[in-house]
């Protein structure tokens, strides 16, 4: 390790309240990509917010809150949710302060959608059927000019996986805060059901993705492969849909490249700023 360069430091805040997950593993493997590729003194720290109400302190870098199961409903005024909005709250109010090392945090999945809630950005509720697969994620006006979303194509393919969901926005309240949507979910014309939002950017700090981009093709193949998860996704969506998504995966041009997009772009942001500053 390289000790003359600034220590630079990593949350991963775990929503997964201790279920087994592809995601951590995802966020770890970015984390030590990016760092052997910039050689930064750089470490992580995770902390298990919902199952041990584990929050950081606002010394970290950045932030990267992770997706997790359940109801981002159901979770209002508990210990843990309470313990990590006022994180939110401390991150926000430092970054809005003189101060020159801003806290960047990227919120994915359930922390995007317990984020939405927090903010009043639009309607959350259960999906009709399951999202599940390797998708097609449309960037809005705002999105393609976002740094996090530079070089991927319009639409990009990422990993959806969610029983909820975020739609209908109100967009006075957008105007209000000067929040942006950045995606939407795939467009269906057959079907007249409102397109979910994908990405927001809540200001110049914080943005989100109600898709996974941390997911590789090894993890998600690993885990299609399982006779469990084959038996229920075939059973959901047909064996079709199956083996276009085992198609998906093995095209280099899809979640591949989205993983070794966008979350290292968010990098850039968060860290080579903080390098910069110290340097």
């Amino acid at each position: 390790m390289n000790t003359d360069k600034p220590e630079i430091k990593i949350a991963i805040l775990d929503l997964y309240d201790g279920i087994a997950n592809e995601g951590m593993r995802g966020f770890r493997e970015i984390l030590e990509r990016y760092k052997a590729k910039h050689g930064l003194n750089l470490s992580y720290e995770v902390f298990d917010v919902r199952r041990k109400a584990q929050v950081p302190g606002t010394n970290f870098d950045a932030y990267i809150s992770s997706g997790g199961p359940g109801s981002p409903i159901d979770s209002e005024g508990t210990e843990w949710e309470k313990k990590y909005f006022r994180l939110i709250d401390k991150l926000d109010a430092h970054n809005k302060s003189p101060s020159t090392n801003k806290k960047h945090v990227f919120f994915v999945c359930h922390s995007f959608q317990l984020m939405c809630r927090k903010y009043g950005l639009g309607e959350i509720g259960l999906r009709r059927s399951p999202s599940f697969g390797i998708l097609p994620v449309h960037l809005t006006e705002e999105g393609k000019q976002d740094q996090v979303f530079e070089n991927l194509y319009d639409p990009f393919y990422t990993v959806d996986s969610r029983s909820w969901q975020v739609i209908n926005p109100d967009m006075k309240r957008f105007d209000e805060l000067g929040m942006k949507i950045l995606a939407w979910e795939k467009e269906r014309p057959h079907v007249d059901l409102p397109r979910a939002m994908m990405a927001i950017r809540f200001n110049d700090y914080f943005i989100a993705t109600q898709f996974h981009p941390e997911a590789d093709p090894l993890g998600i193949k690993t885990m299609l492969l399982r006779e469990e998860k084959k038996d229920e996704v075939i059973n959901e969506h047909g064996e079709a849909k199956y083996k276009e998504m085992l198609q998906r995966l093995d095209d280099p041009d899809k979640i591949a490249h989205t993983q070794s997009t966008i979350i290292p772009n968010f990098l850039d942001e968060a860290i080579l700023g903080v390098e910069r500053l110290e340097a």
